[in-house]
C-alpha cells in the first residue's frame, strides 16, 4: 500500500507539471494567466480527494516552504533580466516611482478598510494591507510576452520593485509593532539596510569569484543552494534578506558595470557568460516548478465556505476598487500616454499569500477571513487576462489595418 501511495504521488506530481506546461501554452495563446488555471486545478484535486472519502492532508507547511523558495527564485529570475544601461534609466525610474506610489497609496487606503473590518489600530491594519498592495511578479513576468519590448520591460521592473519595496515595508511594520520608540525603530531599520547592502555586495562578489574558479560541471544548483542558505541565515539575523538575492542577480547580469576598468581582469568573461546563460535557464525552470506546485497547493488548501460571508465580498470589492482606482488615477495624471494595458495589470499572488503566512503569531488577527485573499487574487488575475486579450485583439486589428492600407 505504501509503495502504491508513493507511486501515486509521483504520478500526480508528474501530471501536475505536464498540465502546468499545457497551461503555459494556453496562457501564451489566449493571454489567460496560468496561475488562475493552477489554482482551479488545486481546488479540483481537493474536491476529488474529498469525493473519495479520504481526509485531505494539511499542506500549509509545504505551502510556506514553497513560498519562500518561490520568492527567492522569482526575484532572482527578475534581477537577472534587469539591465542597468544608461538608455533605460528613464524607464527604470518611471517603473520605480510607479511601484512606490501605487504601493503606498493603496496600502494606506486598504489599511483604513482593515481598521474598520478587523477593528484594529491603523498600524496593524497597514500590516494586513501591505501584502494586498503588492503586485505579483510571479504572475506578471510569465504573462507579458505578448506586450511590446518597452511595455514588457516596464512591467517586469515595476512588479520587481513592487515586490522588493512591499516586502521591506511589511517587515518594517513588523519591527515597528515589536519595537518601542520611533527613534529606536528608525535607527534599527537604517542599520539593518546598511548592513544588508554591505553583506549583499560582499557576498555577491565573493560568489562570482568563487564559482568562476570551480571547474566541475555540477555547480549551478550549488549556487542556488548557497543563495537560499544566505537568504535563510540573513532572515534569522533580521536582515532584509531579499535584497541579497536582488543585488547578486543585478551584479551577475550587469558585471560589465560592476567590474569596470582594471577590475575586469579578475573576471573570466567567457566563462562567466556561459555560467550566466546556464544559470538563467535553471532559474527559469526552477521558478516554473516551484510556482506550479505553490499555486496548485494553494488551490488545494482553499476553504470555499469562506466565500459565503457577505462581509468578505464587501471588503474584497473595496480593496479591488482602491487598487485599480489608485492605479488608474496615477497612470492618467502622471504617465498620461500609452498606458494600456499596463493600467489594468496589477495581479496579486504568491507574495501576497506568503506574507500573510509570515505574520507573527502575536500579531495575527483571527477575524481576518482568507476568502478575501482568494477573491482579490482571482479578480485581479481575471482583470489582467481581459486586458491582455483586448490588447492582443487591438494589436491584430492595427496590423491588419496597416496591411490593408498598403
Amino acid at each position: 500500500m505504501e509503495h502504491f501511495s508513493s507511486n501515486g504521488l509521483v504520478i500526480i506530481g508528474s501530471l501536475i507539471v505536464i498540465i502546468s506546461y499545457l497551461f503555459n501554452l494556453l496562457a501564451i495563446r489566449y493571454s489567460i494567466p496560468s496561475v488562475l488555471l493552477l489554482i482551479v486545478l488545486g481546488m479540483a484535486l481537493h474536491g476529488l480527494v474529498s469525493a473519495t472519502g479520504l481526509r485531505p492532508p494539511d499542506l500549509t507547511p509545504i505551502l510556506a516552504v514553497l513560498g519562500i523558495i518561490g520568492l527567492i527564485m522569482i526575484v532572482l529570475e527578475a534581477s537577472l533580466d534587469l539591465e542597468l544601461t544608461g538608455d533605460k534609466r528613464k524607464l527604470i525610474s518611471r517603473a520605480f516611482f510607479t511601484a512606490l506610489v501605487n504601493l503606498v497609496v493603496s496600502a494606506l487606503l486598504i489599511a483604513w478598510v482593515m481598521t474598520i473590518y478587523l477593528n484594529v489600530d491603523f498600524t496593524t491594519g497597514l500590516l494586513y494591507a501591505v501584502p494586498l498592495s503588492i503586485m505579483s511578479s510571479a504572475i506578471i513576468i510569465p504573462s507579458v510576452s505578448a506586450l511590446d519590448k518597452e511595455k514588457r520591460e516596464f512591467m517586469v521592473y515595476e512588479s520587481t520593485f513592487s515586490d522588493i519595496l512591499g516586502i521591506m515595508l511589511f517587515y518594517f511594520l513588523i519591527s515597528s509593532l515589536e519595537t518601542e520608540g520611533f527613534g529606536q525603530m528608525s535607527l534599527a531599520i537604517l542599520l539593518n539596510l546598511t548592513l544588508t547592502v554591505v553583506v549583499s555586495v560582499v557576498a555577491s562578489y565573493f560568489l562570482i569569484f568563487l564559482f568562476q574558479k570551480i571547474k566541475t560541471e555540477l555547480k549551478l544548483f550549488l549556487l542556488i543552494a548557497v543563495l537560499v542558505l544566505l537568504y535563510s541565515l540573513s532572515k534569522m539575523l533580521h536582515l532584509s534578506s531579499l535584497l541579497i538575492i536582488l543585488v547578486f542577480g543585478m551584479i551577475l547580469s550587469n558585471r560589465h558595470i560592476f567590474f569596470p576598468g582594471k577590475a575586469r581582469r579578475f573576471l573570466n568573461e567567457g566563462h562567466m557568460a556561459t555560467i550566466f546563460d546556464n544559470f538563467k535557464m535553471i532559474t527559469l525552470e526552477s521558478s516554473f516548478i516551484v510556482r506550479t506546485f505553490f499555486f496548485v497547493i494553494f488551490g488545494f488548501t482553499i476553504v470555499l465556505s469562506s466565500l459565503l460571508d457577505f462581509k468578505v465580498w464587501i471588503v474584497s470589492i473595496l480593496i479591488i476598487g482602491f487598487l485599480y482606482g489608485t492605479r488608474y488615477a496615477y497612470f492618467r495624471l502622471i504617465i498620461r500616454k500609452n498606458i494600456m494595458p499596463e493600467i489594468w495589470m496589477a495581479p496579486r499572488g504568491l507574495i501576497t499569500i506568503l506574507l500573510f503566512y509570515s505574520i507573527p503569531e502575536n500579531l495575527v488577527v483571527e477575524e481576518f477571513n482568507t476568502g478575501i485573499l482568494l477573491l482579490v487574487i482571482l479578480t485581479s488575475s481575471i482583470v489582467m487576462a481581459i486586458a491582455l486579450i483586448r490588447y492582443r485583439k487591438m494589436g491584430r486589428s492595427e496590423v491588419e489595418l496597416q496591411v490593408n492600407e498598403k
